[in-house]
């Protein structure tokens, strides 16, 4: 078995969302900036987790992503199969047929065996035990919401107000009145 990159990030995401789930929904820009993960790409995760209702969505400012159940009631094979990632180690993909016509190959009870080993293993994790773990490892989690900072560092500086004429006619017109 392969697992790829869709499988890794989003078991990844899931933690990272767990971990501050306390603090209100969490935006899947937060969570991209944190974990390095494409944006758009989370956001393709993220709409097959909610289909398979792992997580919740809640729009608006303030809103994000939260859990869609308790953290210790999602499996790490949970998160894996809801973003379409076979858990398949046999090259026929579990139909018996990996010689075609001829049906199966030598060793494919070896790779259906492995396969019920994997998904055992991952349905025996929770999100709870991972999350457990990075706080166990140290990792610290700020409990209040990043705060929106301006798009710019520097102050903003307001025009200032003058009084003079903005104009050669405006002058002449100015020592006129004089």
């Amino acid at each position: 078995m392969r697992l790829t990159t869709k499988g890794r990030f989003a078991v990844t995401a899931m933690i990272d969302l767990a971990l501050r789930q306390n603090s209100g929904p969490v935006t899947l820009a937060a969570i991209s900036q944190r974990q390095q993960i494409s944006l758009s790409y989370l956001e393709q995760l993220f709409g097959k987790l909610r289909r398979h209702e792992l997580v919740e969505s809640t729009r608006g400012p303030g809103g994000g992503y939260s859990l869609g159940r308790k953290a210790s009631e999602i499996t790490v094979a949970d998160i894996i199969v809801s973003v379409d990632e076979p858990i398949d180690a046999t090259q026929c993909g579990g139909k018996e047929n990996c010689l075609g016509e001829a049906g199966r190959c030598m060793t494919h009870e070896l790779w259906a065996s492995l396969n019920q080993r994997m998904v055992e293993f991952l349905d025996s994790v929770t999100l709870q035990k991972l999350v457990d773990d990075q706080l166990a490892k140290g990792v610290t989690v700020e409990n209040k919401p990043a705060v929106k900072r301006a798009i710019s560092a520097q102050p903003v500086v307001k025009p200032i107000r003058v009084n003079a004429p903005n104009s050669v006619f405006a002058l002449g017109n100015a020592f006129a009145k004089s």
